[in-house]
């Protein structure tokens, strides 16, 4: 009987949280869905600059739950620049990586501006699929089936839209994760065959969405990040790296620390020419796997689970996340407590799910 109350009270940690997160989600796309009507008249960027701050509220209450209620430490290695177009690159680990962008962009005041590469299945999400296409998100696929027309001409509406850009890109194309070893020797497979340095704790990175990026970018974007992320607690008895955190893992408050080493580079630094760029991401990557190998394996206690240089707390103060979760939760809890609420409620996440899947598969 006891076991069984522990394990319920576990199951909350994460259920609550989730319900939130998920059972707010019709109300923000009817909210998003009544701005996009209104402002079909006006200029993309004043779309652009709303609908930043409508994803501002949401990705606020993300937080409130992912940084405040799971007490989370987040250390940040390196100098955080003030609010700019960045391109961010990093490690690929969980479904948490996602979030981890958000934890830095809050930083930063803009929240609002991160928008993702992700992979093209992920387009399906129910109502979360859609509306990342128009927050402008973009879907790709892998290797042949890479669709680099469709990205370059994405990207260059948003530019002439002025849309501000804090463009996230998982090079790797996938995870990283111990529990899957055939991954991570066909990674080291493919790098060994075309003369790349094999590593260890990363994955051989793709070239092909961030030379389209910075190619079509290179005068828009003030900067990008090399970010590197290290989820402490993974590390198993023996000393093997196990796997990072999943989002109900993260939410059970199983990660005590998030480490983060950021890198500025100029974007006048990077080789244009793209097997000149693929030499210079993998060097990126060789450099995160020199860091990570130190993170994980490093013998001497003042280096193991930490990264080099002086580490900073990023702290988030709750009135910077709470008043969204309070707004998002109440607005919710007052559609749920009359009957029309609840029709419109349902039908959104019904018919928003079978629209948003019918569009993206037509047009993301």
């Amino acid at each position: 009987m006891l076991l069984s109350a522990v394990l319920y009270t576990y199951a909350l940690r994460h259920m609550v949280p989730t319900a939130f997160m998920l059972g707010t989600a019709p109300t923000y796309l009817l909210a998003w869905g009544c701005w996009r009507a209104l402002s079909a008249v006006l200029p993309e960027r004043i779309y652009r600059s709303v609908d930043d701050r409508l994803y501002t509220l949401y990705q606020s209450m993300v937080l409130f739950f992912f940084q405040n209620y799971t007490g989370v430490e987040i250390i940040i290695y390196g100098d955080l620049p003030k609010k700019e177009n960045i391109l961010y690159i990093s490690n690929h680990q969980c479904t948490v990586d996602w979030i981890v962008a958000d934890m830095l962009a809050v930083q930063q005041n803009a929240l609002g501006h991160v928008r993702y590469v992700l992979k093209d299945g992920l387009k399906f999400l129910p109502l979360y699929g859609f509306y990342f296409s128009q927050h402008g998100g973009l879907y790709v696929k892998r290797s042949s089936k890479f669709n680099e027309k469709k990205m370059r001409n994405k990207l260059v509406s948003q530019i002439k839209a002025n849309t501000k850009m804090y463009l996230v890109i998982f090079p790797e194309g996938t995870r990283y994760n111990p529990n899957i070893p055939k991954v991570i020797a066909d990674s080291q497979a493919f790098a060994k065959k075309e003369g790349l340095p094999v590593l260890k704790h990363v994955l051989t990175p793709r070239v092909k969405a961030t030379h389209v990026a910075i190619d079509v970018m290179q005068d828009y974007l003030d900067a990008v990040y090399d970010v590197t992320v290290a989820y402490e607690g993974t590390i198993g008895n023996g000393g093997q790296r196990k796997e990072a955190p999943s989002m109900t893992e993260f939410l059970c408050k199983e990660c005590p620390k998030i480490h983060i080493l950021l890198e500025r580079i100029s974007v006048k630094d990077i080789p244009k020419e793209q097997t000149f760029m693929r030499r210079w991401l993998h060097e990126r990557f060789e450099v995160k796997d020199k860091v990570l190998t130190e993170f994980y394996d490093s013998t001497d206690p003042a280096k193991k689970n930490t990264f080099p240089g002086v580490g900073h707390s990023a702290k988030l103060d709750l009135k910077r996340t709470l008043p969204s979760f309070l707004l998002l939760t109440g607005v919710t809890a007052g559609m749920l407590c009359t009957e029309t609420g609840r029709k419109v409620y349902l039908n959104a996440w019904i018919y928003g799910t079978l629209i948003g899947i019918m569009w993206v598969s037509i047009k993301a």
